[in-house]
């Protein structure tokens, strides 16, 4: 039955969509088809087919190992803070438990620096092109956007650089289109530290993360172009794009180079979750006044009206009935408090035995992987408008729009892997 829900549901998303595009009658019908084709395509081969379900597994296998091969630099480092929960170090030291700081963040400027090398030497240029020509042939859009698009499945914000040149004369679908990609995807970094905390409750945690995100990028061109369909002619339509890159001299400069980045991510997000979660422990602290002296029985708070808001998207995704309240919870906050808190809530249910269904725990690890919040809307905007200055407000213009479809897309996301997976 669930299944049917998850099914039913990709097109209440697309409905929804069409709700608030800014063109109804301006839909590209070839776009949306080919999309959800490959889509279908992807999930039928990694949840149905042997061969598919093996490769998962190899991909869950490798990320898993290359993240305890760094631990060992992590761990000369930090020592104990860095060693993870119910786990004892070579040398006999106990865990002390988890500690974001000293166990999840290193992994930032290991795979930073690891996907550095792969751009150096050319491995990641040659994947990224792949899919971007699959998107531009198979789904008829521009070039640009399907390369920038096709770097977002693997890095962040950074993506924009591969498409530089010709962000001045892209149109206003277009920046839609990049920015829904960049927030309905996770960067590899990223993706590190959530495995390392839903590992020990979900073991294939990394393969599913890499599938979601890779369904996320035709989710996000399809529900981009709902949102913000395309009225003019783009210069690169229909055209392959070849990746804009700035070689490094040698390999100690590209680790250099990486390793650098991941730390300037570190910050980024140690000074955005201290600000934003005690913006939002204060609004709850006024929520919970206001909603005590109308009822002492209230317990307001931002995620409780987000579960509100929230409640249906989650029901229609395939979220068994008994899960949709507190997950419904989850996705919301994600909106607010960054999908790295959402992660670490969904953890926490699982590992206290609130969430039980494995159905449940996969739709929602898909649901939930992207950089689908406010605050990352002003990162990506900001990010590329410092590469594109006089196109400041063109971007600004379109970035709630990009946010809405960035957050559909997830969403449909989460159905696909909802209709295809069997407990």
């Amino acid at each position: 039955m669930y299944n049917i829900i998850s099914l039913c549901g990709i097109f209440v998303l697309m409905a929804i969509a069409w709700l608030f595009s800014r063109e109804r009658q301006n839909m590209n019908l070839h776009v949306i088809v080919a999309g959800l084709l490959i889509q279908a395509a992807f999930s039928v081969f990694i949840f149905i087919f042997p061969a598919g379900t093996w490769v998962f597994m190899v991909i869950n296998d490798t990320i898993v190992k290359v993240m305890n091969a760094c631990t060992s630099g992590v761990e000369f480092v930090f020592g104990v803070l860095s060693i993870p929960p119910g786990q004892i170090s070579d040398s006999g030291q106990k865990s002390l438990g988890f500690i974001l700081a000293f166990q999840a963040f290193p992994l930032l400027i290991f795979f930073s620096a690891l996907m550095s090398v792969l751009y150096y030497l050319k491995i990641m240029p040659i994947i990224i092109g792949f899919f971007s020509r699959i998107f531009t042939r198979l789904m008829k859009v521009s070039g640009a956007e399907s390369l920038c698009v096709a770097s977002n499945i693997f890095v962040g914000v950074e993506s924009a650089l591969s498409i530089k040149p010709y962000m001045r004369d892209m149109t206003h679908s277009e920046f839609c289109t990049i920015l829904t990609g960049g927030m309905a995807t996770i960067s590899s970094s990223m993706l590190a530290v959530y495995v390392f905390a839903l590992i020990d409750y979900f073991p294939q945690i990394a393969g599913h993360l890499v599938s979601a995100s890779f369904l996320s990028a035709p989710a996000a061109l399809i529900m981009s172009k709902i949102i913000y369909p395309e009225s003019k002619s783009p210069k690169t339509l229909g055209i392959t794009v070849i990746p804009y890159q700035q070689q490094e001299g040698n390999m100690f400069e590209a680790v250099i180079n990486g390793a650098t980045e991941g730390g300037k991510l570190i910050f980024g997000i140690v000074t955005l979750l201290i600000a934003v979660l005690g913006l939002v422990s204060l609004t709850d602290l006024f929520l919970d006044i206001i909603g005590k002296t109308i009822n002492p029985s209230f317990n307001w708070s931002i995620k409780l009206f987000l579960g509100y808001i929230f409640y249906p998207l989650t029901l229609i995704i395939g979220v068994p009935f008994s899960d949709v309240n507190s997950i419904a919870q989850i996705i919301g906050e994600r909106t607010v408090v960054t999908e790295m808190i959402a992660y670490q809530d969904l953890a926490t249910l699982i590992k206290n035995g609130t969430i039980t269904s494995q159905r449940t725990i996969v739709v929602t690890t898909y649901a939930l992987c992207g950089f689908a919040h406010i605050a990352s809307m002003a990162i990506f905007v900001g990010g590329y408008a410092a590469l594109a200055p006089e196109r400041t407000r063109d971007l600004s213009e379109v970035g709630f729009r990009a946010l809405l479809a960035s957050i559909l897309a997830c969403l449909e996301t989460a159905c696909f892997a909802g209709l295809f997976f069997f407990d």
